[in-house]
């Protein structure tokens, strides 16, 4: 008995010490792609939208462009290979059979990278997620030891991602709980901890700074029925894209020549960026510019547009997905919450004299509307909280983002990754 013990036992040290190897490499890798498609994104986005900016005949060329390149890689290099974004990630760690295929870490990379820097109103978060969990997914295939752990190693995969795009180990654990896994083990706790440790790790050497650098100071009591207001906003505007989304990819889906989706995507793309350039990419450099002049007065012209970008922005990133393009709504919540916080904020100071800090309300929105938009208040409060690099407003965030969810939820019961998975991303 003691010699079928310490078998027992040494097989078990074993298989843990291979899971902390594998928890380590995938971590590394998933957090050295997710940063250097931040990265590259970054810099070319930067690049093509001032392009555009200087020569507005871009924002006509870009999209049509940037979709067209698409269609051709998934055509002739991807061999016309299945894309269904997030869906597979669910149907991988719900199937012992099906696993996601190598492809789909260049095929995300690339393709997230094309579609943001060439205009498409969406983001990178997406691409990173599904490229990051194939990380895992080949990884549990390496080893039949492995494959009790596959549900582990993906989320793993994907934590490590999201803590490299956001600088937030907690958020990269949450999302992978509340979105991915739904379970926690023992050997989700071991690997994933590893792997969001390793990623933080290397955005600390790499001296990763916050996306958005904000100095928040307190927020008061007196704020706390305008914070509810705004988390009942939050979910109404998430189902709003949460809508969108669906609506368009079904109407697409029905087009049955791929290049007249993209002619059509492109003009709608073209017009709305044409009209407001906010609306370019991730938008976060729109984002960047209202938190620097958050203190600007209402006009007249300032509502317009605020509210003409809060009704576009939902339209342009369904077409920009259901015209061929790859993303998610993770920045097009960040987005729609920055805006809704500051135009709410704008309105009760201008109209009501609440004496509000429309900074504030900028960061609650993007929580709000992200937890609303992916039912997942705690990823939202931490991701958030991440991108900023601050934790005063904590309390508030926690609270609207229940609040976002819970209405959400009462007016729509799904988000984009839970209804019609043949069409959801």
């Amino acid at each position: 008995m003691n010699k079928t013990a310490q078998i027992k036992k040494n097989h078990q040290f074993i298989k843990f010490r291979k899971l902390v190897i594998v928890s380590v490499l995938i971590g590394f890798l998933s957090a050295f792609l997710g940063i250097s498609l931040k990265k590259i994104t970054e810099y070319y986005e930067e690049i093509f939208f001032h392009q555009a900016t200087v020569n507005p005949i871009f924002y006509v060329i870009f999209p049509v462009f940037g979709l067209s390149v698409i269609y051709f890689l998934r055509q002739y290099l991807f061999k016309k290979k299945e894309n269904k974004g997030i869906k597979e990630v669910f149907e991988s760690t719900q199937s012992k059979s099906k696993n996601l295929p190598n492809y789909k870490i260049p095929s995300h990379f690339i393709n997230g990278l094309l579609t943001v820097i060439f205009g498409g109103s969406t983001g990178i978060e997406v691409s990173t997620v599904v490229a990051t969990a194939t990380i895992g997914s080949v990884a549990q295939q390496k080893e039949n030891i492995f494959r009790q752990y596959k549900t582990e190693l993906i989320c793993a995969g994907v934590a490590a991602g999201v803590t490299a795009l956001f600088s937030s180990p907690i958020a990269g654990i949450l999302f992978a709980v509340e979105v991915i896994s739904r379970k926690v083990t023992r050997a989700f706790i071991i690997s994933n901890l590893i792997a969001v440790s390793i990623a933080f790790g290397l955005i600390t050497i790499l001296n990763e700074g916050p996306l958005f650098a904000v100095n928040i100071t307190t927020w008061h009591l007196k704020a706390i029925p305008y914070f509810i207001l705004l988390g009942i906003l939050a979910g109404i505007n998430s189902v709003y894209l949460t809508r969108c989304v669906l609506f368009f990819k079904g109407q697409f889906s029905k087009i049955e020549t791929h290049y007249y989706k993209i002619i059509l995507g492109s003009i709608v793309l073209s017009v709305s960026l044409f009209i407001f350039p906010q609306l370019y990419g991730e938008g976060y450099h729109a984002i960047n510019g209202i938190f620097t002049n958050s203190a600007i007065p209402l006009t007249l012209t300032l509502t317009f547009t605020f509210i003409g970008i809060l009704l576009l922005k939902p339209i342009v990133t369904s077409i920009t997905l259901a015209s061929g393009g790859d993303g998610g709504v993770f920045a097009p919540s960040l987005f729609i919450g920055a805006f809704l916080g500051l135009l709410l904020a704008s309105v009760l100071n201008t109209f009501f004299n609440a004496q509000v800090i429309p900074l504030n309300f900028m960061v609650i929105g993007m929580a709000a509307v992200l937890s609303a938009s992916i039912h997942a208040p705690f990823t939202a409060i931490f991701l958030v909280c991440g991108l900023t690099n601050d934790y005063t407003l904590f309390l508030p965030i926690l609270v609207v983002c229940l609040i976002s969810k819970y209405t959400a939820k009462m007016i729509y019961p799904h988000t984009v990754y839970t209804f019609l998975p043949s069409i959801s991303k």
